[in-house]
C-alpha cells in the first residue's frame, strides 16, 4: 500500500488515473474541472497530497493546458511526478526549416515536475527537453501479452517501417515469434506508399504493430502488401489508438480483423492497460 500517493487525474486520462489508482492502491483524488462561458478551462484539485502524481495525455492542446493546470494546482505537494501516457507534439522533434518551432522541446521544457513518464514517446530524444528525470516506459510486451492470448495461427509480427523495428522486436522477443518489417514513403500526410516485398506470411496471422495509428493510411497499405503475399488474417495494433476522424472505419473496411491498442488514450479499442506499466515505474523510482 502507498497510501502517501495521491493520483491526480486529467481530462484525457480518467479511466486510465483510475486504474492505476487501484493498481497502487492509492487514493484517488477529487478533481474538478469545467470550461468557462469564453472556452477558458478551470481546473481545481481541493485536496492535494505529498506526493501527487499526475496523470494526464496530450493529444490536444487543450489536454496541454489542463496538464499545466494540474501542475500548478499541486504546487503545495512535497513531490510532484507527471505521466503522460502519449505526448503529442513529440513528432516535431527537429527544425526542418529556418524559423521553425521545435514543438516538442518547447513543450516538455515548459513542464515542471520532478519526475515525468511517457510511454512510447515517438522520439526518446525529447526526453532530455524535461527539467526533471524522464523515464520512458515500454508497453510493447504488454501488448505482445495480449497478442500473445489472441489463439494466432503461426503468427508472425510486422513493422509497417523501419522506424517501428524495434517496437515490433521489443514485443516479438517477449513472445519468442517472427518479425519483420516493411518499407515507407510518406507522399502527404494521409497517403503514403509501401514498397512490395516478399514475405513469408503465407497462411499465418500478421499483426501490423506501430507505435501509433493515427489517419490509418500505413497500415491499410501495408495490409494490402501482407495479403499479397498470402497472410491469412491480419490485425493491427498500436500503444497510442490516436484514430483521427474516420480511420477506425477505414482500417476496418480494408479487411483488418481487430485493432489492439493500449489505453494511453481514452478510445473504445483500447482493450490493453498501462495501468501496471505506470505503477510499477512509480514503485520502482520512488
Amino acid at each position: 500500500m502507498l497510501a502517501a500517493i495521491s493520483i491526480i487525474s486529467g481530462p484525457s486520462s480518467q479511466a486510465l488515473a483510475g486504474r492505476v489508482a487501484r493498481a497502487l492502491g492509492s487514493r484517488l483524488a477529487d478533481v474538478d474541472f469545467f470550461r468557462f462561458p469564453d472556452g477558458e478551462q478551470y481546473l481545481r484539485v481541493p485536496d492535494v497530497g505529498a506526493h501527487s502524481v499526475i496523470i494526464q495525455s496530450t493529444p490536444t492542446d487543450s489536454d496541454y493546458i489542463s496538464l499545466l493546470q494540474l501542475i500548478d494546482a499541486c504546487d503545495r505537494a512535497e513531490k510532484i511526478d507527471v505521466v503522460i501516457p502519449y505526448f503529442g507534439y513529440a513528432r516535431q522533434d527537429r527544425r526542418f526549416l529556418d524559423g521553425e518551432a521545435v514543438s516538442s522541446r518547447a513543450l516538455a521544457g515548459a513542464i515542471t515536475a520532478d519526475r515525468v513518464f511517457t510511454i512510447n514517446i515517438h522520439n526518446r530524444n525529447v526526453l532530455s527537453h524535461f527539467d526533471a528525470e524522464a523515464t520512458d516506459l515500454d508497453a510493447a510486451p504488454v501488448v505482445g501479452e495480449r497478442i500473445a492470448a489472441m489463439g494466432l495461427t503461426h503468427p508472425m509480427i510486422v513493422a509497417p517501417d523501419e522506424g517501428a523495428i524495434d517496437l515490433v522486436r521489443s514485443a516479438s522477443e517477449h513472445l519468442g515469434v517472427d518479425f519483420d518489417h516493411l518499407e515507407k514513403t510518406r507522399l502527404s500526410g494521409e497517403d503514403v506508399l509501401i514498397k512490395r516485398k516478399k514475405m513469408d506470411v503465407s497462411g499465418r496471422d500478421v499483426v501490423l504493430m506501430d507505435d501509433m495509428i493515427s489517419t490509418g493510411g500505413t497500415i491499410t497499405e501495408a495490409a494490402q502488401v501482407l495479403r499479397e503475399n498470402g497472410a491469412n488474417r491480419v490485425f493491427s495494433a498500436c500503444i497510442h489508438p490516436v484514430l483521427a476522424r474516420n480511420a477506425a472505419l477505414r482500417l476496418f473496411a480494408s479487411g483488418i480483423e481487430d485493432i489492439v491498442a493500449t489505453d494511453t488514450l481514452d478510445r473504445s479499442v483500447g482493450v490493453v492497460s498501462v495501468a501496471n506499466l505506470i505503477a510499477d515505474g512509480i514503485r520502482r523510482d520512488r
